[in-house]
């Protein structure tokens, strides 16, 4: 989709990103990126693998962004994702994804955007989601590129039960 967007309006924001859907962004040193990847590590392993479905197009006119969403089940199911490791990096300045979705166009002037819509205008695709993927950002190739994959383990937190000895 990005590919057939682009040869329709040329070059734009995420025209060469894989697909994914943004948890939250952040900048950290070098040395971080090993404490970062364990807490990572122990919050996924606490998340069940679920399954996604993604059923409709829609944007956000006023940052130029068209994507595709998912149903109201799925987005219930990943929205928990997200705030769990919105909190468990919240010591980092985060910018944060608060509505689930998987983004075709960023940035599109209101022309592109008007052109993203008509030519997509029907989705239906489901995946499981059983991973959150770490990027970093290149500089010079102004792109994200993947560095680390975190599988969720599916062992959820215990529940703590209050009891009495008597």
């Amino acid at each position: 989709m990005k590919d057939f967007l682009k040869s329709k309006i040329e070059w734009y924001n995420s025209c060469n990103s894989e697909a994914h859907i943004t948890i939250c962004e952040f900048t950290i040193d070098e040395y971080q990126i090993d404490f970062i990847k364990q807490k990572l590590i122990k919050i996924c392993n606490t998340f069940t693998p679920c399954q996604v479905h993604l059923d409709h197009f829609d944007s956000y006119e006023n940052v130029g962004a068209f994507f595709i969403a998912p149903n109201a089940e799925s987005k219930n199911n990943l929205k928990p994702i997200m705030k769990k490791i919105h909190d468990t990096l919240k010591s980092l300045k985060l910018k944060k994804s608060e509505d689930p979705h998987m983004s075709i166009g960023r940035r599109l002037n209101p022309e592109n955007l008007k052109i993203a819509s008509q030519l997509f205008t029907t989705i239906n695709i489901d995946f499981l989601c059983n991973e959150i993927v770490l990027r970093e950002f290149d500089p010079l190739k102004k792109q994200f590129f993947v560095i680390d994959s975190i599988e969720f383990g599916n062992n959820p937190e215990p529940q703590f039960v209050q009891g009495s000895l008597f």
